[in-house]
């Protein structure tokens, strides 16, 4: 029912920032919960951050707090994620997704990709020491 696409991903050097962004196509972007997670190379999928449809809070992995930041813009059916002060560490497949989940008052289940039920195709993000 939901369709999305990543972008912005490319070879950065550490320190660096970049911008990552999810299109989402549907006339009901604005009740879902958006997530990011990554991949890196023979790792599993891990959380990166998330943000709610109705009070609009945030949540982040403790890896990439205070240097990434999650953000929707309803009218447009984009979400993004800036990625400032990159590691080497951060290199990875950045994959979009969204849910129609209630998240609980924890924070928890927005870290869990199961709960998610639409995915992006992903976007590369690289980067250098």
């Amino acid at each position: 029912q939901v369709q999305l696409v990543e972008s912005g991903g490319g070879l950065v050097q550490a320190g660096d920032s970049l911008r990552v962004s999810c299109a989402a196509s549907g006339r009901t972007f604005s009740e879902y919960v958006m997530g990011w997670f990554r991949q890196a190379a023979g790792k599993e999928r891990e959380f990166v951050g998330a943000i709610t449809s109705s009070r609009v809070r945030t949540y982040y992995a403790d890896s990439v707090k205070g240097r990434f930041t999650i953000s929707r813009d309803n009218g447009k059916n984009m979400v993004y994620l800036q990625m400032n002060s990159l590691k080497p560490e951060d290199t990875a497949v950045y994959y979009c997704a969204a849910g129609s989940f209630v998240p609980d008052i924890t924070g928890m289940t927005v870290r869990i990709a199961a709960v998610y039920g639409y995915w992006g195709q992903g976007t590369q993000v690289t980067v250098s020491s």
